[in-house]
Parts: structure tokens; sequence; C-alpha cells
């Protein structure tokens, strides 16, 4: 509201401040810089509450750090005022600015990240999507690469392609004895030569790697997923074969399919339920243990199941999800999206017989055979709302 009574920006950030100071027993602060343009003029106010500062670049120039004084945080301490800053905007300067985010992550010994662990930030650009008409098109994801420290892992060899067709560009055409078509430039008093059929590697602006289409068979439905090659290129440069790749927003699981893929190990996590169900239906049948807390509800679940010499044959008869759970109806076995049969193993199900619906297999089959083994076999299901139940079954009757 000050801000838009347009008081200084000083004055917002000292009225901010001291509304933010009440009640803040936790001690929380948050760091912020604010700048108000006169378009007339060009003249620009800005202020600084311990935030990283912005990037400037002038017109024909490079880029530079707008390096002032900053001001305490917000919230850090009552009674605090802050100083603006003035200074002139020309046609054609461009002022960036940006979340401190991960720089500003501290350790347990409570130092910074800091800017210098920044390698890279990549823009991975597409062409897919709507269009746009009262802006332009947003068409691009922001990568951002950072190191642990000065020693890490880096290999741009391994992202080489090969494009088809060669190489598009400027330089001179050429064909050597052996037929290998290569181009040339001159420059600085020295010849550099380029040959069509050796690997281009990507620089910070990655426009090579499309986004899935609304047909591509990874599609899972999840809404963020990303295509595999993008991770492809994302595990390859920055891990050796055998090196953990880890995921703590798993999501559709892409990275975690990509590093199987690889033959990496990998560790994933995600607080949504949608999630576990994705990654369970998008590796099912690779060698994974998940863990998940149990899921609330009482669905009813119907099957039934005979004893042959040496199996259990398991049929499924009905799954109907509790009155109010959902506000769609379900009809039949619509609700359910897998089932497997198994045995518990050391506290965890092991599962030795799974039916998953799929993009090209839809239909769910609803007989499942177990071979006999120690123990009660154990019935999993999985259902649309992304739940996964657990049901010792009765070896006389083969209910539930």
């Amino acid at each position: 509201n000050h801000a838009q009574n347009k008081e200084a920006p000083c004055d917002v950030f000292t009225h901010a401040n001291e509304q933010l100071c009440e009640g803040n027993d936790a001690g929380l602060f948050v760091t912020a810089w604010m700048g108000v343009l006169e378009i007339s003029t060009g003249t620009f106010t800005y202020v600084n509450a311990g935030h990283n500062p912005p990037l400037l670049k002038r017109a024909g120039g490079s880029f530079e750090w707008l390096k002032s004084r900053a001001g305490f945080v917000l919230a850090g301490m009552e009674g605090v005022r802050y100083r603006e800053n003035v200074m002139q905007l020309y046609p054609g300067d461009c002022l960036y600015l940006y979340t401190d985010g991960v720089t500003e992550a501290t350790d347990s010994r409570e130092q910074l990240f800091g800017e210098e662990r920044l390698l890279n930030e990549i823009v991975w650009a597409y062409q897919t999507g709507g269009r746009a008409r009262r802006y332009f098109g947003r068409k691009h994801d922001i990568i951002l690469l950072y190191s642990k420290g000065p020693r890490y892992y880096f290999d741009l060899k391994s992202t080489g392609e090969v494009r088809p067709g060669g190489r598009s560009n400027h330089m001179k055409k050429h064909v050597d004895p052996d037929g290998r078509v290569y181009r040339s430039i001159r420059s600085g008093g020295k010849i550099y030569t380029y040959y069509d059929d050796e690997p281009v590697y990507p620089g910070d602006v990655w426009d090579d790697v499309s986004h899935l289409q609304q047909k591509d068979p990874q599609r899972t439905g999840y809404d963020t997923q990303k295509p595999m090659r993008l991770l492809e290129r994302v595990i390859h440069c920055s891990t050796r074969p055998g090196d953990l790749v880890m995921d703590l927003f798993a999501g559709s699981g892409t990275s975690l399919a990509t590093a199987l893929q690889l033959g990496r190990p990998f560790v994933g996590a995600d607080n949504s339920p949608l999630s576990l169900y994705t990654v369970r239906r998008r590796l099912a049948g690779a060698p994974v243990e998940y863990m998940a807390q149990p899921s609330q509800g009482e669905p009813q679940v119907e099957v039934r199941g005979w004893v042959g010499i040496g199996y259990y044959e398991v049929e499924m008869a009905g799954y109907q999800v509790e009155s109010g759970v959902s506000a769609r109806s379900f009809v039949g076995l619509d609700a359910l999206d897998s089932w497997a049969l198994g045995y518990m193993r050391g506290g965890a199900f092991c599962p030795m017989a799974a039916e998953y619906r799929s993009r090209t297999a839809p239909a769910l089959g609803l007989r499942l055979r177990l071979p006999v083994l120690t123990g009660a076999p154990v019935l999993r299901v999985g259902d649309v709302l992304g739940r996964f139940f657990y049901y010792e079954l009765d070896e006389g009757g083969m209910g539930i």
C-alpha cells in the first residue's frame, strides 16, 4: 500500500520493516530490493535491504554489478532507516533482478553457499506450447548449475552430439582427401578447422532439446514432466557411471528413470502421493525400494483366489473408493490403477506379480499368478487418487 501511494522507496521499506517486526518471535527475516524509474527523465531511485545486487548492462556495454551499501534485512530489527541510491538509466540500458535463493543458503556452520559456486545459468529454450498475444511467449526454463566447492566433476565431452546435416554456418566448406566435410575460418592470423562429423558441444543456451509433445510415449500425465533427453545431458555431464543421482523433488520420476537407464543408482523423494503413484508405475519391474506413509482410507476391495500346484491364482473382482473421497464417480474398476501380489520380507512388501494401467495398455489385467512361498500372500492395490493399500490374503478362501 505504501508503494501504491507513491511514497519514497526508503519510506516503503521503513514501514514494511516495522510491520514485519511485529510479533516476529521466531526471528524470521527477508531480503528485498526495490527501485522506482522516472520514465520521462531516466532517474532511477532504489533501496536495498540485504539483497544481492542486480546486474546492470549499459547499452552496447558489458555486465556489471550495481553495487551499493546494502541496508539491514527486513524484519531483522525495529527502528531501521533505509537509505536511497539514485542513478541515471539511458535508452538501451538493462537491469537484471533475481532472487538470492541457493546462493544465500547456509550450511550447519552458518556459512553462505555463495555466488562463486554458481557455475552456469542455462536457458532451456523450446518451441512447443501455446502462443501468447499480450506478451512474448514463455518458452524457456532456467537451469542453475552449482558446485559444492572448487573441485567438482564435469564432463563436457559426454554431451557432444553430431548434428544431422552437418554444421550450418557462414564458414567456408571443404572436403578433405578422405571425403570428410569440414569448415574453416581465418581469425587473428590463424585458420580454425571444424569437421561436420565431429560432435558439437552445447553452450548455456539449449535449444536442441524439445519439450514433450502431446502424444509423446514418455508422457505420464504429470504436469511438470521433463523429457528424458534433457536429464540425460544433465546426468551425463555431472556424474560418472555408478555415481548416485538424487532428486528430492522427483515429480514424474524423469530423473530417476534416466538414472536407471544410464546405470546410475538413484534416490528420489517427493511430498506428493501422486508423484509416488506416477514413479511406481513408471519404474514398474525395476529393482526399486519404496518408502511411504500408509494411505488413509477404507476402500471396498474384493478378490477371489484359488490354490494350484505350487501357485496361487487371484482374480480382482471389485474396487470402490469411499463415499465423499472424490468428486468424480467411478464405474466398476475404473478407480483401480494397479494391483500386485507378493510377500512381506524384512518389513517391506516384495511384489512378484503386478498389473498396471498405461497409456498404451489402459485395460487392467484382472488375474495374477503368485508362486507359493513361505509366509502369507499379500495384496497391494493402488488407485487413481495416488493411494496404496495392503491386505494379507486368507490362504484358505483366498479372500482379504
